[in-house]
């Protein structure tokens, strides 16, 4: 096995039996090349392995910073609300809904949607807790022509099932967005944030089954809470 393995096998262990607990920093490169007796080659293609896992966070300046292993997946491709992934994952959290008002498309938004500047849209801005901690910032626009009422305590809980169960809608699909963008400063009075510099973003546009887009979304996610998942099988070529 190549000492690199090695390295990576033994910081695992290591983070896993809570000798690294998460949030804390690892030892950094120069006390682990003593520590190994290897080279920084080495130790930095051990980090990497770490990394790839989802074990740490490079982050610089500071050094490697060991993960909550107790993050919880979000699913890529499928077209799943927040209350549905918390009932299925069993995340104790909770929904805070800080902005629910009736505002006109500007500019921006219609760039990102197609919808005519001045068209009557509910934003809904809604903070998700976990641990006390406020790790999700959602802001979804909706149609008011589609969804015409949008009652606050419906927008505390599952707003699709509200959606398909009580207005009839029939949501067929998303396009979607993930990207990694610096912190705002929404993210900064909205997020419980740890000396984070990055967050991932997931933009959406979601429409009904009749190709009408009713809703755009996005989604802002603490770097440390959430493995973005996705199942993938292989197209044999022609």
């Amino acid at each position: 096995m190549n000492k690199f393995n090695e390295i990576f096998l033994d910081l695992e262990k290591k983070i896993v039996g809570n000798e690294y607990p998460s949030g804390t920093l690892l030892p950094s490169e120069s006390q682990l090349i003593q520590i190994y007796g290897v080279s920084r080659e080495t130790i930095r293609k051990a980090l990497n392995l770490l990394t790839n896992a989802g074990y740490i966070q490079k982050k610089q300046g500071k050094g490697s910073i060991v993960l909550d292993l107790n993050r919880f997946d979000f699913p890529i491709s499928g077209l799943t609300s927040f209350k549905e992934l918390q009932d299925a994952q069993h995340i104790p959290s909770k929904t805070v809904v800080c902005e629910l008002n009736e505002i006109s498309v500007d500019e921006q938004i219609s760039k990102l949607t197609q919808w005519k500047i001045g068209t009557p849209v509910w934003k809904l801005v809604r903070q998700r807790f976990i641990d006390g901690e406020a790790v999700i910032l959602d802001i979804d626009y909706l149609l008011k022509e589609v969804i015409q009422e949008l009652p606050h305590e419906k927008a505390e809980e599952s707003i699709y099932k509200y959606f398909e169960t009580e207005l009839g809608l029939e949501i067929g699909y998303a396009q979607k967005e993930i990207i990694v963008e610096p912190i705002n400063q929404q993210d900064q009075e909205l997020l419980t944030l740890h000396d984070d510099e990055n967050i991932v973003v997931v933009r959406s546009l979601v429409y009904l089954e009749d190709t009408h887009c009713f809703e755009y979304t996005e989604s802002r996610h603490r770097l440390d809470k959430f493995r973005f998942v996705d199942f993938a099988r292989r197209r044999k070529s022609l």
